[in-house]
């Protein structure tokens, strides 16, 4: 599938198919976040006409705010808000993708951890 950005284009491509049938396999798809649904929404009845035993969906992150078409996800880490997240393998710029935590880029406080910012935002500013 396509790199992850900062805005969706709505084309899925496929850039390299399986090799092995999918026939009576239990198959978990693995996201690292899932914004509008879109790519997953392609994806899924695609492997489906493929007969496996089953499909179960994983995600470390879901936007559901973001959600453009409904997607059940089987097995979830955290919902976050609608912003950019970096670390843990997700980049900006080929940048931050290193970071041992999920983090935001806030234009005026600079890179900040994903949890002080939800801990911030849940207790309106106060610490």
């Amino acid at each position: 599938m396509s790199q992850y950005g900062t805005k969706s284009s709505g084309i899925v491509r496929i850039k390299k198919d399986l090799d092995d049938s999918l026939e009576g396999k239990e198959v978990i798809i693995v996201e690292d976040i899932i914004d509008t649904g879109k790519t997953l929404h392609y994806l899924i009845p695609l492997l489906e006409h493929r007969e496996p035993a089953s499909i179960k969906l994983c995600a470390l992150l879901s936007k559901p705010d973001r959600r453009e078409v409904p997607i059940d996800i089987d097995y979830l880490g955290f919902d976050i808000p609608d912003e950019f997240v970096i670390g843990y393998g997700l980049d900006y710029a080929q940048k931050y993708r290193n970071l041992p935590f999920i983090g935001v880029i806030d234009p005026e406080e600079g890179l900040v951890e994903m949890d002080e910012k939800l801990t911030a935002d849940d207790t309106d500013g106060e610490k």
